[in-house]
């Protein structure tokens, strides 16, 4: 599974974090990764990481990633 860096303060309207980020970015390239909708993921920070789903927002016009903060796994 692709582990992607992302900002977790940069939420979309719908709790869906934003994949277009620096540092999302320069993950999503160095791993040459494709996002599509449906996409499992691991979302990090300096924190903490938790699975993720990609989906596009239509609204946006950005791909981002569903996660449920439930779930995320505290980094040492």
């Amino acid at each position: 599974m692709k582990r992607i860096y992302v900002d977790f303060h940069n939420l979309d309207p719908s709790g869906r974090v934003r994949l277009n980020t620096v540092g999302s970015i320069k993950d999503l390239s160095r791993q040459g990764v494709i996002l599509q909708d449906g996409l499992e993921v691991r979302l990090y920070c300096e924190e903490f990481e938790v699975a993720g789903i990609v989906e596009y927002s239509s609204s946006e016009h950005i791909w981002t990633a569903r996660f449920n903060w439930d779930n995320r796994k505290e980094l040492s």
